[in-house]
């Protein structure tokens, strides 16, 4: 499983997110000066499944690119985070076209396969982005 570079804008989030776990995040990714972590997104629609974090730290920090995943339903399981709660891959999909987001902490997205790693210097995260996706190298795998 490889991870392509995308611009931040191309993204689209579905989650609010919690700033205080943005700022803590932010801080460790320009403490190591790379991106260690893709962000998996729906392969077509382009919304994102796991690391609304992430996406909001690239925001921040202006990247023109980051590491992701694209992925589909068929190799990835949801669930919700809140106890009786039941979401489903046609309401993230409803949601996404909405522009309105789930309150932090909804979705919780399984991976059948451990999603790679990578480590990509934060100065090519900046540079003037290319049209389209630029494959890359994948690194490892998180458990």
């Amino acid at each position: 499983m490889d991870y392509c570079l995308l611009s931040p804008a191309q993204l689209i989030p579905t989650e609010e997110v919690n700033l205080d776990t943005v700022d803590a995040l932010q801080a460790q990714i320009l403490a190591a000066g790379s991106w260690t972590a893709p962000i998996t997104a729906e392969k077509d629609a382009l919304f994102v499944m796991d690391g609304h974090h992430r996406l909001t730290v690239a925001h921040r920090l202006r990247l023109t690119a980051i590491p992701v995943i694209l992925l589909d339903y068929d190799s990835v399981r949801v669930e919700s985070w809140r106890p009786g709660e039941t979401i489903t891959p046609a309401e993230i999909f409803a949601m996404a076209r909405s522009g309105r987001k789930f309150p932090y902490k909804t979705t919780r997205h399984i991976f059948a396969q451990g999603l790679v790693t990578c480590d990509v210097p934060l100065e090519i995260l900046c540079k003037p982005a290319s049209s389209g996706m630029a494959p890359a190298t994948a690194v490892g795998t998180l458990s």
